[in-house]
């Protein structure tokens, strides 16, 4: 066993046996590569990295591979998702110098961290134009020894390039209407119209630019191409869910699709993207009204509460690609396979015409990745097909699942508590609230110290001991609001406050405004950084506009108003410009530019405060049952609602259908 084997990270202990002297990232890694005057190599992945897996049997767990990097460096392994921040900096290097990026990557380093040379991926044996890992390795070690100056020269020159989004200057203004609209219309005009989604393969779903456009259905498109927008949302939101990208038999999607149709998955499953597109798709139906999208949302948060939650209440980080050695295993099917699952042969043959299984498959060897692409959008199953599918999930619980990585994730597990209270809200489940309040008071428990300070990532047997980041303490805030919303309990704003003002405290940049990645009183890397592009998951200064913009329509608190502001100065123009990186940076700009309707409830009204939550209201907060200390409750007898811009309200609605026309009046209920 090497130093990992008593970390906290699934991935780092996924390594403690390797031949190779692993260090976690650390003091002591960087004073021995001082000592004995040896560069870093640096290893970052995650645990459900089909790749990374590949590169630790190929290179990692191989004795004479493991004895040459331990020869010529010090080796660093880095859990991506532990550390976003270091993974941040040294993947802004390797594209610098590749062009391009990804896991698991691979950063030669000097000894006071800056780097020289990286990439991604490498064989252990010459492939594709790849050179292979040993040989790369020797001649970095034969660069270190015999040309120092000219390593020096390209550490300072990487140095200076790294950290360029932390001085972007803020512009004299927050963008205004014809941004928005501008962006829509690029996302329209990106569009791929015969397979959904944007771009070509390999495709990600995007989930923060559709729920832009959901949201501009929600508001009416105007002076635009309203039928135009529809087709993109329902075109992408029905090919994913019939692809194979969606999990058919236990919910869920998996990350990405290596081709353009969504068919072929890379099969692991993040907790990011069920909570990012459950919330997509749970919008979708509240404002079109189809039942499919409904059912995606039942299917997604069920397997989220069924494979991914631990007793406790939190929510473990992913699932992987692979299981017995072999990317995809658990998920594919023979028609053999389903005849035995199923039982029946007139029922298996069915059940392998609606999900497309064929004596030849869709994969290698004659396997079929179940999917609905013959028939896109059509996912209701008729109750002898349920039947079957049913015998096919028990039939593959027996099967060896993939890894689990059950690290729990502050910032992920906020999305996904978002995205589980305006679910239960939205659909009346009582039990998806129940796991909603029950994550919450998790976190609090096991992810705040006893003075106040979040962390990042909890695990079972190591407890919790990275500090948190921007984007952890943005998506809580975001997180406990939408809890107040959905229990009517003052404690969670208080706790929203409270992690807005830290918030604000530690990460705020004084000069340029926006936020840093780490805290003032985090460890300081080479250089640090701000995560301002919305990728896999929104940035943290996404996910703080909008956060900070609907705390301050409850409270009242204009700092939070005004620090909201000044993230759009600063990366509005840029959102502009380019939609698909700043696809939720655009929902906070949405706001600024629309205002928020505050709706208050008071007393026990049950049946107004169902009105507000089952529509889709995209510029609009609610207070409702306990009161705390905000404008929003001055003055309110009980009994009634108050639809209110800026806290000037219009006459108390004491009946549901008067409400109901007083927010489709104000423009923010959904048509």
């Amino acid at each position: 066993m090497n130093r990992l084997a008593h970390e906290t990270s699934p991935y780092l202990r996924q390594h403690a046996d390797n031949p190779v002297d692993w260090y976690p990232w650390g003091p002591e890694a960087f004073e021995r590569a001082r000592a004995e005057d040896k560069p870093i190599l640096l290893s970052v992945g995650y645990s459900s990295c089909h790749w990374c897996h590949v590169m630790a049997h190929e290179s990692f767990e191989d004795p004479g591979i493991a004895a040459l990097m331990n020869e010529l460096f010090v080796n660093v392994k880095v859990d991506r998702e532990e550390r976003p921040d270091v993974d941040d900096v040294y993947m802004e290097a390797v594209q610098a110098l590749t062009g391009q990026g990804g896991w698991p990557m691979t950063v030669f380093l000097t000894p006071d961290g800056r780097p020289f040379f990286g990439g991604t991926y490498f064989p252990s044996t010459p492939r594709g134009g790849m050179i292979a890992f040993p040989d790369l390795c020797r001649r970095i070690g034969e660069l270190w020894r015999t040309r120092r100056a000219d390593v020096e020269a390209q550490a300072g020159q990487l140095h200076g390039a790294l950290g360029r989004a932390a001085l972007l200057e803020p512009a004299e203004a927050v963008p205004g209407a014809d941004a928005l609209a501008g962006a829509v219309a690029e996302l329209t005009a990106q569009h791929d119209p015969v397979h959904g989604g944007f771009g070509g393969a390999p495709k990600f779903p995007q989930a923060t630019s559709l729920a832009l456009l959901v949201r501009a259905l929600a508001r009416g498109v105007p002076d635009g191409d309203e039928a135009g927008v529809r087709a993109v949302v329902e075109t992408s939101l029905d090919a994913m869910a019939s692809g194979g990208i969606y999990d058919h038999l236990g919910g869920g999607f998996a990350r990405y699709a290596v081709d353009r149709a969504w068919l072929v998955p890379h099969f692991e499953k993040m907790l990011y993207d069920q909570a990012l597109l459950a919330r997509t798709y749970l919008h979708a139906w509240q404002v079109l009204g189809h039942e499919r999208y409904r059912q995606v949302v039942d299917e997604t948060i069920g397997y989220v509460l069924r494979d991914l939650r631990h007793p406790d209440g939190g929510f473990h980080s992913a699932e992987d690609a692979d299981s017995e050695g072999e990317e995809g295993r658990f998920y594919v099917w023979t028609p053999e396979e389903v005849a035995a699952a199923v039982g029946d042969e007139r029922l298996a043959a069915e059940v392998m015409d609606f999900y497309g299984v064929t004596p030849e498959g869709n994969v290698e060897g004659g396997r079929t990745i179940l999917n609905r692409t013959h028939a896109r959008g059509a996912l209701a199953r008729p109750d002898h097909v349920e039947e079957a599918r049913r015998r096919l999930f028990a039939a593959r619980e027996r099967r060896v699942r993939p890894g689990l990585d059950d690290k729990v994730l502050t910032e992920w597990n906020a999305l996904m508590l978002a995205t589980l209270a305006e679910a239960a809200a939205a659909t009346g489940r009582d039990d998806w609230l129940a796991a909603a309040v029950a994550n919450g008071e998790f976190l609090l428990r096991a992810l705040r110290r006893d003075d106040g300070r979040w962390l990042r990532s909890w695990q079972a047997d190591g407890g919790a001991r990275h500090l948190a980041f921007a984007a952890d303490h943005a998506a809580l805030v975001d997180a406990f609001v939408r809890l107040a919303e959905a229990t009517g309990q003052a404690r969670w704003i208080a706790e929203a406050r409270a992690t807005a003002d830290a918030l604000l405290d530690l990460f705020w940049d004084e000069e340029r405004g926006g936020l840093f990645t780490t805290g003032r009183d985090a460890e300081q890397l080479v250089v640090r950084t701000k995560d301002l592009m919305d990728d896999a998951t929104p940035s943290a200064n996404s996910l703080a506009a909008v956060a900070l913009l609907r705390l301050a329509a409850l409270t009242g608190e204009d700092r939070y108003r005004d620090h909201a502001d000044r993230i759009l100065r600063l990366t509005g123009p840029l959102a502009a410009r380019h939609p698909t990186a700043f696809g939720h940076l655009l929902v906070a700009l949405d706001l600024a530019v629309h205002g928020i309707d505050e709706v208050v409830v008071t007393g026990d009204r049950p049946d107004l405060v169902a009105v507000v939550q089952r529509s889709f209201l995209p510029g609009a907060v609610l207070a409702w049952g306990e009161r705390y200390d905000s404008p929003l409750w001055a003055g309110r007898a009980d009994g009634a609602a108050h639809v209110c811009r800026d806290y000037a309200c219009q006459l108390p609605a004491t009946d549901p259908g008067t409400l109901a026309g007083q927010l489709a009046g104000a423009g923010v209920v959904s048509r």
